[in-house]
C-alpha cells in the first residue's frame, strides 16, 4: 500500500514539475493545478447547487448595470488579447511555420505569448461570471449542458496547455477565440442596454454559424499538427482535438433547437391559423394590446443566452 502511495506522489510530482517553460511557473495559479482545479468546483457548485437553492426564495437580481460594465469589459480585454498576436512580423505565415513549435527562439518573442497565454487562461476564469450572472437573475434554464461544459473545460484546457504546451502552436486558436469574443461580447453588451437595441440585434444567429466556423478552423489546425507528426504531448494534442468535436456537435444541436426548431414552429403555426381565421382574430383582439409588451419582457432572457465558443 505505501509503495502505490509512494508511487501516486511521484508521478503527481512528475507532472507538476514537468511544465515546459520555468518561467509559466512563476505566474500565478501556475505552479499546481490545484487552484485551478478549485475555481472549477467551486463554480460547478455554485452554478449547479447551492447558487439555485440560494436564490430559490429571493427575488431576481436585475444587474443591468452590472452586466453592461461586464460585457464591455470583454469586449476591450479581447481585442487586447487579439493585439497580442501581432507582435511577430508576417503574423500568418509565422504561425503556420511554427504549427509545430514549443519554443521560440526570440526570448523577448517567448515572453510576450506566454504573458499573453496567461492573460488568456485569466480571461476564462472571469467568464465564469457569465453562469454567475444566470443564476443571480433566476435564468436557471440557460445554464445549460453545453454552457457548463464549455465554460469548465475551456478553463481546464488553457491551464493545460499554459503549463504543458507553451509556444507558437497555441496562439492562432487563442488569437482565433479572442476574436469572436469581441463580436459575441459586443453583441451581449448592446442587449444589456436594454429592449430599445433590439432592433440592432437581429444578428444573433450568426454568431453561432461564427462559433460553428471557429471550431472547424481550430480542428483543422489540430489535425495538420496531428498529421505532420508535432514533437508535442500527444495525450494533451487529442485532448483538445476532442473537446473542440464536441465543442462543434453540441453548438449544432444548440444551433438546430433555437433556430431550425423556432421556423418550424412558426410554420406549423400559420399553418393553424390559416385554417382557422376567426379564432385568430379574436386572439389578436384579446392579446394584441399587451403582445409588444409580452415580446419585449421576454428580450432579457433570449439575448442572456450565452452558448459561447
Amino acid at each position: 500500500m505505501a509503495s502505490i502511495v509512494h508511487k501516486a506522489i511521484e508521478n503527481y510530482n512528475d507532472l507538476i514539475n514537468g511544465g515546459k517553460d520555468a518561467l509559466v511557473n512563476q505566474w500565478p495559479l501556475m505552479q499546481s493545478p490545484i487552484p485551478m482545479i478549485s475555481i472549477v468546483v467551486l463554480y460547478l457548485y455554485f452554478v449547479l447547487s447551492w447558487g439555485p437553492r440560494w436564490m430559490e426564495k429571493k427575488p431576481a437580481f436585475e444587474l443591468k448595470n452590472a452586466m453592461i460594465f461586464y460585457n464591455l469589459y470583454q469586449v476591450l480585454f479581447s481585442l487586447w488579447l487579439c493585439s497580442h498576436a501581432f507582435a511577430a512580423k508576417e503574423v500568418i505565415p509565422f504561425f503556420f511555420s511554427q504549427i509545430c513549435t514549443n519554443a521560440s527562439l526570440d526570448p523577448k518573442l517567448e515572453y510576450i505569448l506566454v504573458k499573453t497565454t496567461w492573460w488568456y487562461f485569466f480571461s476564462k476564469i472571469t467568464e465564469l461570471m457569465d453562469t454567475v450572472f444566470f443564476v443571480l437573475r433566476k435564468k436557471q434554464s440557460q445554464v445549460s449542458f453545453l454552457h457548463v461544459y464549455h465554460h469548465s473545460i475551456v478553463l481546464i484546457g488553457s491551464w493545460a496547455y499554459l503549463k504543458y504546451m507553451p509556444g507558437e502552436q497555441g496562439v492562432a486558436i487563442g488569437f482565433l477565440n479572442s476574436l469572436v469574443h469581441v463580436v459575441m461580447y459586443f453583441y451581449y453588451f448592446l442587449a444589456a442596454l436594454g429592449p430599445q437595441y433590439q432592433k440592432y440585434l437581429w444578428w444573433k444567429k450568426y454568431m453561432t454559424w461564427m462559433q460553428l466556423i471557429q471550431f472547424g478552423i481550430m480542428l483543422v489546425y489540430l489535425a495538420v499538427g496531428v498529421a505532420v507528426n508535432c514533437e508535442m504531448p500527444r495525450g494533451w494534442t487529442y485532448f483538445f482535438t476532442t473537446n473542440v468535436a464536441i465543442f462543434m456537435y453540441l453548438f449544432w444541436d444548440y444551433y438546430q433547437k433555437a433556430y431550425k426548431g423556432s421556423l418550424k414552429r412558426k410554420l406549423m403555426s400559420f399553418q393553424h391559423g390559416s385554417t382557422s381565421d376567426d379564432k385568430t382574430k379574436t386572439d389578436v383582439r384579446l392579446n394584441g394590446a399587451t403582445k409588444e409588451t409580452s415580446v419585449r419582457s421576454e428580450v432579457p432572457t433570449h439575448l442572456s443566452d450565452k452558448q459561447k465558443g
